[in-house]
């Protein structure tokens, strides 16, 4: 076998990982709406010819882990033989490799090198309506996935170069927002063209040989760097049981060893309604924790998670069978994230921060709009409050670790784009949250509607049971909307679909403080201070958690 270099393995590796950004931002830049130019609710890779990921670009972690996993459901139904230069696929539906829901479309595109096929590239996007009993096609009622929308079961949109017409024409027709559909979906293509194009590029240089010999270092260096942590922690079984809002029990086993990180969910809650999650949904929930708890640092390829196990039992939530609905899959994937993190902190104290806001908050809000008549249909996922730990407050105003490096639709661009009015933005002033090193804030926004039988759709977890204190620290405060009508009128949600909203009524977002660390009585008093005159912190609160602190905080 030829010898290669390790310095030409660095460049070749360094640079797929900056092709997969610019795949990322080709999309961005061409895409209509505004929770994947805005929001960046989008994820692209690359990956090797069997369909692990090579490496990553910018977006969602969890949308990353999808594209490994829709790849390899595309070739589970079209035999690597069969795959040609010029194809293009398409899949939305969990049950064929989608594995979120039918509002996100994963593409994907063979690229081919020297006669051979030498890698994938990938992206995913979140659509905003594609179809469905209700505008958004998430609703909280669905008990089928044929309830949610169209489904795209890993077809061609392009054969061989040729696009499919028909599976264009059904994509148009089956959405309310037929024009910004078009323009995602071609902004996603033209994302999978930029990155095939810097891949030969490479591959011209380099030669194809070596170029997939850089991919197996890659992977293998992944493996090499999460191997070494485990060795660093002490194996063993380690259980954790954990209440939901609903009031059913999670529960999950850790084993740990140093080859291997098993992650037992067999005997939990049984499918239910829209909220479940696919298999390989769960999987990826697993893959971000084991991922952070071990080696957050490091690659993040197919290599790093060849010593993770995930167990589950079908026909539950955490491996949802057919016709199971999806539509608030990420609130259950979400809900596992935080439940494995919170194990983790119980059985390796000082490792993990204190609970966050943990939950995706769906907003999805629209109507007729006002000035145009046209159709509109916010989503909008939104931001909170992350958990203190050691020697640190918890930053404020944050998506979930889940979510990533994602960010909320600006006031301008929402009045601009949709039809209502952003009457406010604020950090949540509600208690909750504090320690010797306090939650970060949540966010309260006020969407005030500007037209009749407009509607109003959400999933938001952690309404009832608020994110854990660590050490010590205080439980931070709920995720829910309260629905200010005209007349007066409070209607509080976590989980509604197709309300009614009208002329001036005003839908206000509470996102959750995060749980404090440390014992208040720890925190000093400078720093209670500081949190009364930057508003988190009203004297009277400060009183019931701190005690003497808050009288030497207040006359300070």
């Amino acid at each position: 076998m030829t010898k290669h270099d390790p310095v030409t393995f660095d460049i070749i590796q360094n640079a797929l990982e900056a092709i997969a950004d610019e795949m990322f931002v080709a999309q961005r830049k061409a895409s209509m709406s505004a929770i994947i130019y805005e929001v960046l609710d989008l994820s692209s890779s690359i990956l090797d010819p069997v369909g692990d990921i090579a490496a990553a670009g910018a977006g969602i972690p969890a949308f990353i882990g999808v594209l490994d996993k829709a790849v390899k459901g595309i070739l589970k139904k079209f035999p690597l033989e069969t795959v040609k230069p010029g194809d293009l696929y398409a899949s939305n539906d969990p049950y064929y490799g989608g594995v979120t829901h039918l509002n996100d479309m994963v593409l994907a595109a063979p690229v081919f090198a020297e006669g051979k096929l030498v890698a994938w590239v990938a992206n995913i996007a979140h659509w905003n309506d594609v179809g469905g009993n209700v505008p958004g096609s998430m609703s909280s009622d669905a008990t089928e996935i044929f309830q949610e929308g169209v489904r795209i079961p890993a077809v061609k949109l392009f054969d061989q170069g040729v696009a499919n017409q028909a599976v264009f024409d059904i994509l148009y027709v089956n959405t309310r927002l037929p024009d910004f559909l078009k323009g995602d979906l071609w902004a996603g293509i033209a994302g999978l063209r930029i990155g095939e194009r810097r891949v030969l590029e490479l591959i011209e240089k380099y030669g194809a040989e070596t170029y997939l010999a850089a991919v197996v270092d890659y992977m293998d260096l992944g493996e090499k760097r999460v191997l070494a942590a485990l060795k660093q922690l002490p194996a063993g079984t380690y259980d954790y049981s954990e209440e939901q809002d609903d009031g059913a029990v999670h529960k999950l086993r850790l084993v740990i060893s140093p080859e291997k990180f098993t992650v037992d969910l067999r005997g939990n809650p049984a499918q239910s309604g829209s909220k479940n999650s696919s298999r390989e949904g769960s999987e990826i929930a697993l893959q971000l924790a084991f991922k952070n708890f071990t080696d957050p640092e490091g690659p993040g390829n197919g290599g790093c998670f060849r010593p993770l196990e995930v167990i589950t039992e079908p026909g539950t939530i955490f491996h949802v069978v057919e016709p199971g609905a999806l539509g608030y899959y990420s609130e259950v994937e979400i809900r596992l994230f935080d439940m494995t993190l919170r194990a983790l902190a119980h059985h390796f104290g000082g490792v993990v921060p204190a609970g966050n806001f943990a939950s995706i908050c769906g907003t999805v809000m629209g109507g007729k709009h006002p000035d145009t008549g046209r159709h509109y249909t916010i989503v909008e996922p939104q931001i909170g409050g992350w958990g203190g730990w050691e020697g640190h407050d918890g930053n404020s105003g944050q998506f979930s670790g889940f979510h990533g490096e994602t960010f909320n639709c600006p006031a301008e661009i929402a009045e601009a784009r949709y039809g209502m009015y952003v009457d406010q933005v604020a950090l949540n002033s509600e208690p909750g949250g504090e320690g010797q090193w306090r939650g970060g804030k949540g966010i309260e926004v006020h969407y005030r509607v500007r037209g009749d039988n407009n509607f109003l759709s959400l999933g938001y977890t952690r309404s009832r049971i608020p994110p854990w204190g660590a050490a010590g620290g205080l439980d931070g405060s709920l995720n829910y909307v309260e629905l200010v009508r005209t007349d007066g009128r409070r209607e509080r949600y976590s989980f509604a679909t197709n309300v009614v909203v009208n002329t001036n009524d005003v839908i206000r977002i509470v996102t959750a403080n995060g749980g404090g660390y440390g014992d208040p009585a720890l925190r000093t008093p400078e720093m209670v201070a500081q949190d009364i005159k930057n508003g988190y912190l009203t004297v009277e609160r400060a009183r019931e958690v701190y005690g003497p602190l808050a009288d030497g905080a207040h006359s300070a």
